[in-house]
């Protein structure tokens, strides 16, 4: 395993490059998009498809581009360019996982005995499962090595 492959992974066992938001594509071109959208001064467009004025043939979904844009704004600010244990963690809430491994001088949860028990990954519960014991016990069992390519899927949805 290289340096890389090393940094990528996050103390809790799940895999930074994995993750919806690390270097995320899907933030670049929502990025691009809001760009695009405002160069073009495309609110003002949709303002008057929006209206009532029927020589644009209005559009009501237009009504809701306000919307689409903070939607757009929230994928870019999801956007996550370090791995966590090059960074602070998750830029988007403090990660106690992270702060006790630094704490206790541990390179990751799988030196603890006690991350079957704890506490600290009920926040991660409701997106990512069960996936961060199991990938913890897995490289406690196959090392880091071996795990990164027997890996569970991160994600809920991707079971």
């Amino acid at each position: 395993m290289n340096q890389q492959q090393i940094e990528l992974i996050g103390y809790c066992g799940l895999y930074c490059a994995d993750c919806i938001r690390y270097r995320s594509k899907a933030a670049d071109l929502a990025s691009a998009l809001l760009n695009e959208l405002k160069d073009t001064e495309f609110e003002k467009y949709a303002e008057l498809k929006s209206g009532p004025t029927k020589q644009f043939n209005a559009m009501k979904q237009f009504e809701h581009f306000r919307e689409c844009r903070e939607v757009l704004e929230a994928i870019v600010n999801l956007q996550c360019n370090t791995p966590c244990r090059l960074g602070d963690g998750c830029p988007t809430f403090s990660c106690d996982i992270l702060k006790c491994c630094r704490a206790k001088g541990f390179e990751g949860c799988w030196q603890c005995i006690e991350f079957e028990s704890c506490g600290k990954f009920e926040p991660l519960e409701s997106i990512h499962g069960d996936c961060p014991k199991e990938n913890l016990g897995k490289i406690r069992k196959l090392g880091l090595d071996k795990w990164v390519s027997s890996r569970c899927r991160p994600y809920i949805w991707q079971k």
